[in-house]
């Protein structure tokens, strides 16, 4: 187990590199000046922008800057924020647990409701059950994210008046109405992001149940008169759940990207945030921290679903 975890850590870093590297160069091939962007219309001199150019290190060629960044990253230098000149790590700490608490609930109720669906739904394949779950992963999967949190807004913040338009909770709430408030302001992007992985999560696990059910030893365990339910929860769904757990890794990164946008709808105050923010700015170190740390979460999630994953199936086999 341990040298498995290892390997994969080791053979994770070059992909991690190569996406750091992917985008380093596009961030610095988008057009648009981030001295200009910084000063804004505040009338500065030529020499002024010049010499900002030269501390930021702009005005070295691309493989220079390049190679500057990959000594310093190996060195834990992650740089400084061009805009509050705040270290890189420290800006996108602070709004990186406010990420997770979207995401990270929004998976697990997605994982859990999608898994309940699929195990109702494959009861009777191709009735109205199964039909609709069906109906609802098409639809889903062919409208866009960010409309459907413009759509909630509307109809249930502005027409219904039921939940907050933005925000993450309100400053005036104290002791256990922070919480209560909180569910409330999450409630709408929560459930946002949790739909669009069920959906996902849904089809895998709709789709291996039935498989499973259809094997020649759950075939035999029906016939010697094995309880429905105990047939079900003891053979079908241990053995179900092996490609569910990984498509859960999977669409962990999904919804981690995903949520960026739901964050710029709902005025989250999470990375997404910042990084719509960064990009209007062109604050290349905070932008290359959010590449470095979206790429690590996804792969360290991914990890973690294979090794599940091997625990619950022996045949398995660690490397290999």
């Amino acid at each position: 187990m341990r040298s498995f975890i290892i390997r994969r850590l080791i053979t994770s870093v070059p992909v991690i590199l190569a996406i750091v590297l992917v985008s380093f160069v596009l961030t610095r091939l988008v057009p648009g000046d981030p001295i200009v962007a910084l000063v804004g219309d505040y009338p500065v001199p030529p020499e002024y922008v010049e010499e900002r150019r030269q501390a930021f290190g702009l005005d070295q060629p691309i493989y220079v800057q390049t190679l500057i960044y990959f000594k310093n990253l190996f060195l834990g230098d992650f740089g400084y924020s061009f805009v509050n000149r705040l270290p890189v790590m420290d800006v996108i700490l602070q709004r990186a647990a406010n990420t997770l608490l979207l995401v990270v609930p929004s998976q697990i109720l997605g994982s859990i409701i999608a898994v309940l669906l699929a195990s109702m739904a494959i009861r009777r394949p191709g009735g109205r059950l199964d039909t609709g779950l069906t109906s609802l992963i098409l639809f889903v999967d062919s409208i866009p994210i960010f409309w459907v949190g413009q759509v909630f807004i509307i109809v249930f913040a502005v027409q219904l008046g039921l939940f907050p338009v933005q925000g993450m909770f309100n400053i005036r709430s104290t002791g256990s109405n922070v919480i209560l408030d909180f569910l409330w302001h999450w409630a709408l992007p929560g459930s946002i992001v949790s739909t669009f992985a069920m959906v996902a999560i849904a089809r895998v696990a709709r789709v291996s149940m039935i498989e499973v059910s259809r094997l020649d030893f759950i075939t035999t365990a029906t016939a010697k008169g094995l309880n429905r339910r105990r047939v079900f929860f003891r053979h079908i769904l241990p053995n179900a759940m092996v490609p569910v757990i990984a498509v859960i890794g999977y669409t962990f990164g999904q919804a981690l990207t995903s949520s960026f946008m739901i964050e710029a709808v709902f005025g989250w105050p999470g990375i997404g945030e910042l990084f719509l923010r960064s990009v209007a700015s062109r604050d290349y170190p905070v932008l290359q921290g959010i590449f470095l740390l979206t790429a690590t979460l996804v792969v360290l999630s991914n990890l973690l679903s294979d090794v599940i994953s091997s625990q619950m199936d022996p045949r398995i086999e660690y490397g290999r």
